[in-house]
């Protein structure tokens, strides 16, 4: 990431390597931990260390915009995303078992990593550096294991999390089991609770670390997770009091090739380069290979249904291309498809970057943005009653204005049933191609299996249990009778 570039030689020191799968244990031969951490730069080095799964790189950042990111992926098991083959396909026709490597694997590539950032904070709680670097330091860390963690927990359910009495024994092999659904939200909730506590305030923080905002945004989604709506309300108010976020008035700007370092609605942002440290591979993924200026692998399209949800004057529609000009000369669209967008229009939410040099783009990735917290706000103040209210449906319009689109009345979602379908669609309307969160809205709201089935009809294997992925074979395999997989999988 471009803050972090400094560190990156140091962070590859700081792998770590263990003989059970269940434990991530320090490699002597490249850390001492008797010496290490000494100084503000070796916690300075530890600190990036937790960001780096959190990049967006193809291999092992988490939030990829590839088939190997949370976004990709989640956004295809709703109507945001089709997949027309491969594990795109999989996602969209909710067809995933326990051997499809592409649903399992993120929580067999980055599990471990919450480990590592348990032993990164008793290095750092352990060394002899000025103790206000040491608690900045663990409230970064500590708020990349609660978002790690949650974005793990919001996939699969409750995980492995190794105790540190273990992780510091790593000879001892035990298998672990998962940990109770209550166990599993106090975890992150301690995580991000201190983590507000201690990190700066937004002003005060660098563009792509996380501020104080931001762990009581990833404490709004656990809370919407849970259905605690009173908290996710108490959350939302707190960031609102901060009096330093806003919306842009240009919604599509977020997404140009200038990074939003300066904005005052973007929350958390991965920043992408050219060069791989931090990559945006969205264009590569979207664009057919005849669109004009550079084009992709043509990988995913949205859906027709999606693109119909939209009021005609909704500018965040622009960003789905419902026609085109090829490189061929010919004129593509819902009437001339070919294989460009028979299922839906081509969702390129971010700048064209039509004059990139290579597959990568340098528009960064933006994973959470002010929006969310209004728009959470006015879900949790009607849940937590069962009522519609004024101040509701005016959160609400403070999201549609910016979309330049009619403003609701309360008399029109008077009840329960009609304000929460408003909120999902403005929800996906707003967020689509982020963060992949409309899956866990849908799911939230007993709409996971609807959606699909009503998007891919007899061809759909959607399923109630569908709303967790399975976890691997060699997972189960491994905890020796106390790793139990999720139901409907065996």
């Amino acid at each position: 990431m471009k803050n972090f570039k400094s560190y990156i030689i140091v962070t590859l020191m700081l792998v770590f390597s263990g003989c059970s799968n269940d434990l991530e244990s320090i490699n002597y031969d490249e850390i001492n931990p008797s010496i290490f951490p000494s100084s503000e730069a070796d916690i300075q080095a530890i600190v990036a260390s937790a960001y780096y799964p959190l990049r967006g790189s193809y291999g092992n950042g988490i939030h990829t915009t590839s088939e190997n990111g949370l976004m990709f992926m989640l956004d295809a098991t709703t109507e945001i995303l089709q997949g027309p083959y491969g594990v795109q396909q999989e996602a969209s026709l909710h067809s995933y078992k326990a051997t499809s490597t592409a649903f399992t694997r993120f929580y067999d590539v980055f599990y471990n990593k919450i480990s590592g950032m348990t032993l990164s904070i008793d290095r750092i709680q352990s060394s002899n550096v000025n103790e206000l670097i040491k608690k900045q330091a663990i409230a970064e860390i500590k708020c990349a294991r609660g978002l790690l963690a949650y974005e793990l927990f919001d996939l699969y359910g409750p995980l492995v999390v190794a105790p540190l009495d273990l992780l510091k024994n790593p000879l001892k092999e035990e298998p672990l089991a998962r940990l109770s659904n209550a166990e599993m939200v106090s975890f992150i909730e301690n995580d991000l609770k201190d983590a507000a506590a201690d990190l700066k305030a937004p002003g005060e923080t660098a563009y792509g670390r996380f501020s104080n905002g931001m762990a009581r945004m990833v404490l709004i989604r656990l809370y919407l997770h849970e259905k605690r709506w009173a908290e996710v309300e108490e959350q939302a108010a707190a960031i609102m009091a901060m009096n330093y976020y806003g919306l842009e008035e240009n919604y599509v700007g977020l997404w140009d090739i200038k990074a939003p370092v300066d904005s005052k609605e973007v929350i958390w942002a991965v920043p992408a380069d050219y060069a791989g440290t931090s990559e945006n591979q969205w264009q590569l993924m979207v664009l057919p290979a005849n669109f004009p200026g550079r084009g992709g692998y043509g990988t995913i399209q949205s859906s027709w249904t999606f693109y119909d949800s939209f009021e005609a004057t909704d500018i965040r529609k622009n960003a789905l291309i419902a026609e085109f000009t090829g490189t061929d000369g010919v004129t593509y669209n819902r009437a001339n498809p070919a294989n460009y967008m028979q299922l839906g229009p081509i969702p390129l939410k971010i700048d064209p970057d039509a004059a990139r040099t290579t597959a990568l783009t340098t528009v960064d990735i933006i994973v959470y943005r002010y929006a969310d917290v209004l728009l959470s706000r006015a879900e949790a103040i009607v849940n937590k009653t069962g009522t519609p209210t004024q101040e509701a449906i005016d959160l609400v319009n403070i999201v549609r204005r910016r979309a330049k689109i009619s403003e609701i009345q309360l008399a029109d979602y008077a009840t329960l049933s009609k304000f929460n379908d408003i909120i999902l669609l403005e929800r996906s309307h707003e967020y689509w191609c982020e963060n992949g969160q409309y899956r866990s809205d849908l799911i939230r709201h007993g709409k996971f299996t609807e959606h699909a089935l009503a998007l891919n009809g007899a061809a759909s294997q959607s399923a109630p249990y569908k709303a967790l992925f399975p976890f691997s074979l060699d997972r189960i395999s491994e905890g020796k009778g106390k790793f139990i997989q999720n139901p409907g999988y065996n």
